[in-house]
C-alpha cells in the first residue's frame, strides 16, 4: 500500500441522530450527524405501516376491465 494516501480512520467516531440518539462507530470522519437511525426508523421500531392499498395486479385488472367496458360501449 502507498503511504499517506489513505484517510485517517477514527475507530470511536461519535454519531448523532436527529432524534437525539448517539452511538459510536468507526469512520474516516471524527463526527457524523444523521437524519435517521435504528432507534427512530419505523422499520426497526415496528411503527412502520405498509401502505399498499391495491397491488399492481389488481390495478392492471381494474384498468383492463375499464378498457373492455369502453370497447363494448363503442360497439
Amino acid at each position: 500500500m502507498k503511504k499517506d494516501i489513505h484517510p485517517k480512520y477514527y475507530p470511536n467516531t461519535k454519531a448523532r441522530c436527529a432524534c437525539g440518539n448517539t452511538f459510536t462507530i468507526g469512520s474516516t470522519k471524527e463526527f457524523i450527524e444523521v437524519e435517521i437511525c435504528s432507534a427512530c426508523h419505523p422499520f426497526y421500531t415496528g411503527k412502520g405501516k405498509i401502505v399498499d392499498a391495491m397491488g399492481q395486479i389488481q390495478k392492471f385488472n381494474k384498468r383492463l376491465a375499464r378498457k373492455e367496458e369502453t370497447k363494448k360501449k363503442k360497439k
